[in-house]
């Protein structure tokens, strides 16, 4: 089922590129990035053609909870533990502008946005709260605690963010993309330098940008290493008590909570792609316990990108790739992310330097505890036994009963029961 977003907005339509063409630059992903991303060029009068394999928003886009943020879990304490005050900062002041990007840009679109206040909860842990707080207040980011939420769960508090946002995503994006340079259903099936290879000719770009949710491109980069695929699960329920604001669990496998008109809008069950997790089953338990009247009117999963520090990587798409940027990883945190690396690439593309590039660079060290988890379970899902394998690596494939799809706990490709390819890495078909 897709999500509310999707009803009664009429996305643009763009044709089918035909032939060889070429261009500045080449912008290959229809999502909000990307998007984003040709309609600051256009403004800056910079040559530009992005394509999409199939409509745009048509992935992970049209399936947000369209969270507007800079209070991404409780990432400040980490940051600053990884790489000191000063990127953690920087980080922070990407994402507040991010927001207040968006805030601008709002006022002129119909998009149901609304400031909210955001909430971290957490159920059992004060000591990661108190951390959280003392990290955030320290860089300048102004946050506090409060002793309760309004919510059905035994919480023992959360740290809060005033002034942060919620919007309709695709009434937003559809008038962002009205009259950009943009070709759907344009598969690119492969890049060579400054060639992108489609389904029905070349593109020559001078700079080529790779806004593909999952960077497709193996030979430079290592994402396949340095990522791993998360999937999470929404109910749209309609009669549940509201709850004015925007929460999140600090734990990872917690739930999450956002009113969008009378609907709630009920997050979790997440688990790495092609592993067991709550999903649907989760969410629709806590649903009968706590709101036993309520109607389910939509549900959808989404899937996301984990770095292996929790910042996005936005830049160079590797150090030997001068001309290819990449923009991904936005650990199920992409509306700020998107428009921070859509507001950092637009700078970088035309030859300027970003203050911002250091703190999201895609070559910051990779020597973190999850590359090892990320390698054993690759090896692991690599030496197993079975017919259906990954046209990505050649993992084995997990059956997805729930969503009726083959999964690939390695890196998150998806398929469907026929074989067709849903998400990235993988971009082939599977037998």
């Amino acid at each position: 089922m897709k999500s509310p977003w999707h009803e009664g907005v009429n996305l643009p339509s763009f044709p089918k590129l035909q032939g060889d063409t070429k261009t500045d630059v080449l912008i290959i992903g229809g999502g909000i990035a990307g998007l984003l991303t040709a309609y600051f060029l256009k403004e800056k009068g910079i040559d530009y053609i992005l394509v999409e394999k199939d409509k745009i928003c048509s992935g992970v886009t049209g399936n947000t909870t369209a969270k507007i943020t800079y209070q991404h879990s409780l990432i400040f304490d980490k940051l600053i533990k990884n790489y000191g005050s000063d990127k953690a900062r920087l980080y922070y002041e990407a994402n507040r502008q991010a927001l207040e990007k968006f805030r601008e840009m709002s006022k002129d679109i119909d998009c149901d946005f609304e400031t909210k206040q955001n909430f971290v909860y957490s159920q059992g842990n004060m000591k990661k709260l108190e951390k959280e707080l003392q990290a955030a207040q320290s860089i300048g980011v102004p946050m506090k605690y409060v002793k309760t939420v309004p919510l059905p769960i035994n919480s023992i508090g959360a740290v809060m963010c005033e002034n942060q946002a919620q919007f309709h995503p695709l009434k937003f994006l559809s008038t962002i993309a009205d009259g950009l340079n943009i070709y759907e259903n344009t598969f690119v099936k492969e890049v060579h330098g400054n060639i992108a290879v489609t389904d029905k000719g070349t593109i020559t770009a001078e700079k080529i940008v790779v806004a593909t949710h999952f960077p497709f491109i193996d030979t430079h980069g290592s994402y396949f290493m340095k990522m791993y695929q998360s999937r999470s699960y929404v109910l749209a329920l309609e009669g549940a008590e509201k709850s004015d604001g925007m929460y999140i669990d600090e734990n990872d496998k917690g739930l999450s909570f956002r009113n969008y008109g009378e609907l709630l809008l009920l997050g979790g069950g997440s688990h790495r792609t092609g592993k067991k997790g709550g999903g649907y089953i989760e969410l629709r338990a806590f649903k009968e316990k706590h709101y036993p009247t309520a109607k389910e009117r939509y549900h959808w999963a989404a899937q996301d990108p984990i770095t292996l520090d929790g910042a996005p990587y936005i830049g160079h798409y590797s150090k030997r790739t001068h001309d290819m940027y990449v923009m991904t990883g936005f650990n199920k945190w992409g509306m700020t992310g998107a428009m921070c690396a859509a507001m950092i690439l637009s700078d970088m593309l035309q030859g300027k330097n970003s203050i911002y590039e250091e703190a999201f660079s895609p070559h910051r060290s990779m020597i973190k505890p999850q590359l090892f988890l990320n390698g054993a379970e690759t090896a692991l899902n690599f030496l197993t036994p079975t017919k259906k394998r990954c046209s990505h690596l050649g993992c084995a494939l997990k059956w997805n009963s729930a969503e009726k799809s083959w999964d690939c706990p390695c890196h998150g490709s998806r398929f469907n029961e026929n074989g067709r390819v849903l998400d990235g890495p993988a971009n082939k078909d599977i037998k």
